[in-house]
């Protein structure tokens, strides 16, 4: 039986699958099952995990749903129901896990609380630039000139937070250093399932990108009593440049409805509940 389940949004990116999965494949934490959580990607993507799920060097499970608009929260939510363990870490579609993140995650999971890390923004050449070579001798996780260089200038399409790649472990350091006043991000955080699964897993009324699905599971597990703790420059993971994605105005409006809601039960979650009488 594996320990934890790696659950990965994805929609039609091929390259960027085959470069995460290639990362998954050196993880110091090997106990882990994989889920590709697919919003309705076609033909080409379902031959290629068909074909990576062929292998058998890894422990992968495809879900996948139609193509109707943006569905995030409700195919996530179907591959919490497949998940066969008891803790998951939820990753995005567009960004590369360090090789200690899966055990970064794991080993400092506890009861009642949701742990979240941050992300290394990757320039577009330097994205670009990335083969599965380059994952899997591990030179995608070194802070070299060229990264940093970017980092600190903060050019139109560089890289910039190279500071989150830095892994520190000291306890002392950490305290030192490291802010813990930013919540969780969709694309690195993990939690007990049965926490999800006591807010009802994702809200799947958030219909659109790029606002508001993370930051509200946020808000119902804090309503329910659960710690949010920070992991950052432990759980390392590097983003794949893209044009930044537009915000879902929908997205935005639900959210000003429901951010005062006191209810950390959503009404349309893993399972759906009957909307209150006024």
């Amino acid at each position: 039986m594996s320990k934890a389940s790696l659950i990965i949004s994805v929609y039609n990116k091929i390259r960027n699958l085959e470069l995460i999965l290639a990362a998954l494949s050196i993880q110091t934490f090997k106990n882990f099952e994989i889920i590709i959580s697919d919003d309705g990607s076609g033909s080409e993507m379902r031959d290629f995990i068909e074909d990576r799920i062929s292998r058998g060097d890894m422990n992968i499970k495809h879900v996948w749903q139609e193509d109707d608009g943006f569905r995030k929260n409700k195919i996530l939510n179907q591959c919490i129901r497949n998940s066969e363990t008891d803790y998951l870490i939820f990753i995005d579609g567009d960004c590369i896990p360090h090789s200690e993140f899966v055990e970064a995650h794991y080993i400092n999971r506890k009861e009642n609380t949701a742990l979240f890390g941050r992300r290394v923004y990757l320039g577009k050449e330097i994205s670009d630039s990335l083969t599965v070579g380059k994952i899997l001798n591990k030179s995608y996780q070194k802070l070299n000139f060229k990264l940093i260089k970017e980092s600190l200038l903060h050019k139109p399409e560089g890289s910039y937070n190279a500071e989150e790649g830095i892994i520190i472990k000291n306890k002392v350091m950490r305290k030192l250093l490291i802010k813990s006043d930013v919540g969780i991000l969709g694309s690195n955080f993990s939690l007990p399932k049965k926490l999800l699964t006591a807010i009802n897993g994702f809200d799947e009324n958030f219909i659109g990108p790029g606002y508001g699905e993370d930051t509200d599971v946020e808000r119902r597990l804090r309503l329910y009593g659960a710690e949010i703790r920070s992991i950052r420059n432990l759980s390392v993971q590097y983003h794949i440049f893209h044009k930044k994605t537009i915000e879902a105005e929908a997205n935005k409006l639900y959210y000003d409805k429901v951010k005062h809601d006191t209810d950390y039960f959503c009404v349309n979650g893993l399972v759906k509940k009957e909307p209150a009488l006024n």
